[in-house]
């Protein structure tokens, strides 16, 4: 299978102590794979790592067999991400936001933004300002404008903040179709872990700025991460 995803000795460490430290991994093309972890273990610093956002210490990351580092511009071209905050012209509707994104791409149509708006739920409000929407919807947003590019890797930080029991099932049914028939890979942290077992195959586990790989199995994953995090901390 191809590499979507290669992470070599990654270290990020900050002045309060927090970061990351020789994290190793792989991910490959058409994968769902879920980040897991307590609170200021990371997550988010090796979401940036991965997509440039921050630059490591020390260590290499390479998407679609191209380096992050000497490359940027190729390397991070095939890859959607949401990553903090949906950031949005809010006084704009969804349509005309992902209207104006779309100029950054070639051949995305105004077909294309329907697609997205549909798969988001947003199409019934597809012209209304985002100034009026919720945390939930401008979430969805967000997630609008990950996809929009079309990518072969989508990197989503947290995604379910603020979406509703509809919001999460629209989630999971548009990562699950996306994934199976386009092949995309996702890589997703949450702190819903019922709601990344439904979705991942496979699960890694950042504690103390360590990452373990765990595969989907039959043991429940909130059994396997506690036992993890339990073990980290003795």
């Amino acid at each position: 299978m191809e590499k979507a995803v290669v992470i070599t000795g990654m270290t990020k460490q900050f002045s309060n102590g927090r970061g990351i430290q020789n994290i190793d991994l792989t991910i490959y093309q058409g994968e769902i794979v879920g980040i897991l972890g307590p609170n200021g273990a990371g997550k988010t610093t090796l979401l940036k790592c991965l997509t440039g956002l921050t630059s490591p210490d020390r260590g290499k990351v390479e998407l679609f067999a191209i380096d992050i580092q000497s490359n940027y511009k190729e390397a991070i071209g095939p890859v959607g991400a949401l990553i903090g905050p949906a950031v949005a012209y809010e006084k704009m509707s969804p349509y005309k936001n992902l209207k104006m994104i779309s100029r950054l791409y070639s051949g995305i149509t105004d077909t294309d933004i329907d697609m997205v708006l549909q798969q988001t739920g947003l199409t019934p409000f597809k012209d209304e300002k985002i100034s009026s929407f919720s945390m939930g919807m401008k979430q969805r947003f967000g997630i609008a404008s990950a996809l929009i590019s079309k990518p072969r890797l989508i990197v989503l930080d947290e995604p379910t903040n603020g979406l509703d029991i509809d919001g999460l099932l629209l989630l999971r049914k548009t990562i699950q179709e996306i994934s199976k028939h386009s092949g995309v890979t996702f890589v997703i942290s949450s702190h819903h872990i019922s709601e990344l077992e439904k979705l991942c195959n496979r699960f890694c586990f950042l504690i103390n700025g360590e990452v373990s790989v765990y595969e989907a199995g039959n043991e429940p994953l909130e059994d396997v991460y506690v036992r993890k995090v339990e073990v980290a901390v003795r």
